[in-house]
């Protein structure tokens, strides 16, 4: 249910700083949070499967279309299929590329929310799930 929310809208690869030429987020270290996402999510299970949300971070068949949309934009011929919400590296590369495309200023509290809830979340529906994140970080 997060991720799929989530997943109407997020993120960018660890090494993608050409597909999605964003150099700040390239920069910036968002493994405490995607850790703590992952273990929210699925308690680190990368078959985790919860309706149409699959994999450690919950990755839904929205997000992975957003993730190719902007790809596409950027120039990129680099794609995301179903089956790589199996993948617990391109899950997070998805997680980047969605934070680079929509975090651009690199705020967790951002980042976590809009993973939850997508790029225009509710800071009310996403509470919950920010706290548990933050929770999971500490």
């Amino acid at each position: 249910m997060l991720s799929l929310s989530l997943s109407i809208l997020t993120l960018m690869p660890l090494q993608a700083g050409a597909a999605n030429g964003n150099d700040n987020s390239e920069q910036f270290d968002w493994t405490p949070v995607m850790e703590a996402i992952i273990l929210v999510e699925s308690e680190g299970n990368p078959n985790a499967v919860s309706g149409n949300s699959v994999g450690a971070m919950q990755i839904t068949p929205i997000l992975v279309r957003e993730c190719n949309n902007i790809l596409k934009s950027r120039g990129s011929e680099k794609r995301y299929t179903m089956a790589d919400r199996y993948d617990v590296e391109k899950s997070k590369e998805m997680f980047l590329l969605i934070q680079s495309q929509y975090n651009k200023t690199n705020d967790v509290e951002k980042a976590i929310r809009t993973w939850n809830g997508g790029p225009n979340y509710s800071v009310r529906a996403t509470n919950r799930y920010y706290q548990k994140v933050l929770r999971r970080m500490k």
